[in-house]
């Protein structure tokens, strides 16, 4: 009877995993549509960027598999690493950019923000919209995820909808690369992925306590404060955005975010303690 009872719960949460799956590709697939029906029908080349992404991304999968290791999540994570390190790189370099040229007052004044597009924030935006089509492709290919409303599908399905939108209009651009500078904090998330992969967990390591300062750093700084700042911002410009969907759909979007900041915040947590407690319990084990 347990047998069976635990049988049909997996069962039924395979299929549950399965539909999520399912409705995941139609949005994926909706979305490519949409995007190949923008640029080869209304002849907007500008988004050819969001292809070349998905391109770039898609190459340093099959380099990755094929010349470093074949499973799919480390190949995955590589991918994503890659992506956050162009991406911070890339959003730190346009915001210098704009403090030299105009001042940090004047680069986040709400038309700066709204109807300006910063030099490469566009480029930048298409190239990141490519990743993340290239990602939730990869998740779902693989399977690289869990739970009937996986938290990463989310994340990705609400980013592409929300930055393509943007693109398709052109407005709200440089909202969208500040909100990206939370990947200087992904970047330390797959890195421990990675440390993790190759056996390094030592968490009484000096190389491992300092990517945890970092790891703290970068969650507090560049996503939750970061993502923070820019809610209440919208909140406060809400009298300067005209009719229309841009101020729904980016609280909708940071109100997401903010949201599953919180959650990844709890994970952080659960997995820092796990790692103290298995080294104190290493510790222990030898003083025995």
């Amino acid at each position: 009877m347990v047998r069976g009872t635990g049988g049909s719960g997996a069962s039924s949460r395979g299929n549950k995993e399965s539909k999520a799956g399912a409705f995941f590709m139609a949005t994926l697939v909706m979305w490519s549509v949409s995007v190949f029906f923008e640029i080869f029908f209304n002849k907007r080349s500008e988004l050819v960027p969001i292809l070349i992404g998905f391109v770039f991304f898609q190459s340093a999968n099959v380099v990755v598999r094929n010349f470093v290791w074949r499973d799919p999540l480390f190949v995955n994570t590589c991918v994503s690493l890659l992506h956050s390190s162009i991406t911070s790189a890339s959003v730190v370099v346009i915001l210098l950019n704009q403090w030299i040229q105009i001042g940090a007052d004047k680069m986040f004044e709400h038309s700066q923000l709204v109807e300006v597009t910063w030099p490469w924030a566009y480029q930048a935006l298409c190239f990141s919209s490519g990743y993340f089509a290239y990602d939730q492709w990869d998740m779902l290919l693989h399977r690289l995820y869990s739970g009937w409303i996986p938290s990463i599908l989310v994340h990705h399905l609400v980013l592409l909808v929300c930055f393509t939108l943007a693109l398709y209009r052109n407005v709200t651009i440089n909202y969208l690369i500040i909100t990206l500078i939370c990947e200087l904090h992904s970047v330390f998330l797959h890195v421990r992925k990675i440390r993790r992969m190759a056996g390094i967990r030592d968490a009484g390591s000096k190389i491992v306590k300092a990517e945890w300062v970092l790891n703290w750093l970068t969650f507090v700084f560049a996503r939750s404060i970061s993502h923070i700042l820019i809610t209440v911002k919208l909140v406060r410009d809400a009298s300067k955005f005209e009719k229309g969907v841009e101020l729904p759909l980016a609280l909708f979007g940071m109100a997401g975010m903010n949201l599953l900041n919180i959650l990844l915040g709890i994970d952080l947590l659960k997995a820092f303690r796990k790692e103290n407690k298995s080294q104190k319990d290493h510790h222990n084990l030898h003083q025995e």
